[in-house]
């Protein structure tokens, strides 16, 4: 990396850190404003209010070896997006909302780029990509022992792919991008290109992927919209919220004791939960939060 590209990352770091948020009133007025209007200073304020947001997401996503402000730049994508998505009329803060959208695209953006290889395409496989480290890693705290054949095929069965598609993620994680043009030793002229097969998805199976994030979007929404205001209200609060609120300013604000929102907490996650369950297999959604 430059000097020239270091300095400019500085600067637009320092430039973000400096953006001054703004009040959920405001917030409304300029979705609203870009949304009926394609008012230009109006969407310009909402993503320079949410830019440590996106820079705070993407520092998640660092370790994947891509460039942090590529992933930035990915991140805003998925803001834009979350703008031009948003319903005004839902009893939530659009930072939360957006969150979702910037986790998506820059998910989608190291996918692609992260290997010059496939990774996957299905959803679950995508889970699988950002989630196997730290899976592993927990069931070997849990069981006191290393991640052995018998927990990687209870895992491919808990979550809905082939005992393969765990091995080959792991040699994946484990291994580091291969130049195509690398040949075998020395004295070979066969390139590595030359053995590769041509996975490249079908129309049918972009048009599939495309659909994912409004997809799963829409069935959580759909979800929420149907649990009672008060307690839409609670998991908004305290599921959805950037700043979880706790349970007991939550009692204070809804005139209950704080042992009656968490009732009402994990009531309204059980009515989400079988919801979402009737809608969907567990093959056909993201694992990743």
């Amino acid at each position: 990396m430059t000097n020239d590209i270091v300095d400019y990352d500085k600067k637009f770091l320092n430039f973000s850190m400096r953006q001054s948020l703004i009040s959920k009133e405001d917030e409304v007025d300029f979705i609203k404003n870009w949304q009926l209007h394609k008012d230009d200073k109006s969407i310009n304020k909402i993503v320079s209010s949410h830019l440590r947001l996106v820079i705070s997401l993407a520092n998640k996503f660092k370790n994947y070896g891509l460039p942090i402000n590529e992933l930035i730049q990915e991140g805003n994508v998925g803001l834009m997006q979350a703008v031009d998505k948003f319903d005004l009329n839902r009893d939530v803060r659009f930072s939360t909302y957006a969150s979702w959208w910037i986790k998506a695209s820059m998910q989608t953006f190291i996918l692609k780029n992260w290997s010059i290889v496939r990774i996957g395409t299905t959803a679950a496989q995508k889970s699988l990509f950002f989630k196997l480290k730290t899976i592993m890693s927990r069931i070997e705290k849990e069981n006191n022992t290393s991640f052995n054949d018998y927990h990687q095929k209870k895992l491919a069965e808990d979550i809905g792919v082939k005992f393969k598609d765990i091995e080959d993620m792991k040699g994946r994680l484990a291994g580091s991008d291969q130049s195509l043009n690398a040949t075998f030793s020395d004295n070979s002229e066969l390139e590595v290109q030359d053995l590769l097969v041509d996975e490249r998805a079908s129309p049918e199976q972009n048009a599939i992927l495309t659909k994912d994030t409004k997809t799963i979007s829409n069935l959580i929404n759909e979800a929420l919209n149907k649990l009672p205001e008060r307690e839409k209200k609670i998991i908004g609060a305290r599921q959805l919220s950037e700043n979880t609120v706790t349970l007991q300013e939550l009692g204070k604000d809804l005139g209950i004791s704080k042992e009656r929102v968490r009732q009402l907490e994990n009531r309204a996650l059980n009515k989400l939960k079988l919801s979402l369950q009737k809608k969907v297999n567990k093959n056909d959604y993201l694992l990743t939060s």
